[in-house]
């Protein structure tokens, strides 16, 4: 079981900046993909931005030339660097990873706990 464990959230006012944290423990063999989501209240959990099987980045149109991802790959551990940040980013951000523990076919997705982002002045 892969275990991720996030940081970094926290309140900031808006054209502030914060950076996100996820740190992946476990038994990883390949990563096929990891990055981030969001949860606003009384909305559905929505693609932030992420890394795919390919290695490509995908970002929401909304974060785009605002937020960058990016990994550390010997680390097991992707960033999200949030600039320029606005109200309607307030959310529960969260990390996903999907991941094969060995050779076989079956892979696994793992959720972290979630971390607060305030943005308010």
């Amino acid at each position: 079981q892969v275990q991720l464990v996030e940081s970094g959230g926290g309140l900031v006012q808006p054209g502030g900046s914060l950076r996100l944290s996820c740190a992946a423990s476990g038994i990883i063999f390949r990563i096929n993909d990891m990055g981030w989501y969001r949860q606003a209240p009384g909305k559905e959990r929505e693609l932030v931005a992420e890394f795919t099987s390919g290695d490509s980045s995908n970002y929401a149109d909304s974060v785009k030339g605002r937020f960058t991802i990016s990994r550390d790959n010997a680390k097991n551990t992707v960033y999200l660097q949030m600039n320029n940040l606005k109200p309607e980013d307030t959310a529960v951000y969260y990390c996903t990873l999907r991941y094969f523990p060995n050779y076989g076919p079956r892979s696994f997705r793992s959720w972290g706990q979630g971390t607060q982002v305030t943005v308010s002045s």
